[in-house]
């Protein structure tokens, strides 16, 4: 399951860590975000322990989205080792996630 952090946590669970780590940056007034999340989900559940997912509320974590120029929600970030490597925004189907995530392990 997706957890929803925050700045403290993001440095620890994102930035700070080996291997990768998929952060879903959304809102709660987007109506596309809302179609992502059970499919972010589900990416996240089918993957288990091969990569880390979290999301971010961009309206609770001004500083993380600005910091990583979110200009648009839904967006996803993939990271290895703490940095970011591919930006996807917008809806995705679970496939085209899985693959995108896959090409970091």
């Amino acid at each position: 399951m997706a957890k929803v952090i925050n700045g403290n946590e993001f440095v620890n669970e994102v930035e700070n860590t080996k291997g990768v780590v998929v952060v879903d940056f959304f809102a709660d007034w987007c109506g596309p975000c809302k179609m992502l999340a059970p499919v972010f989900e589900g990416v996240s559940n089918n993957m288990g322990d091969k990569a880390k997912f979290f999301k971010i509320d961009v309206d609770e974590s001004r500083n993380i989205a600005q910091k990583y120029k979110i200009a648009a929600v839904p967006t996803m970030i993939i990271f290895k080792d703490g940095v970011p490597v591919e930006n996807l925004a917008g809806f995705m189907p679970e496939q085209n996630i899985v693959s995108k995530v896959k090409a970091y392990l």
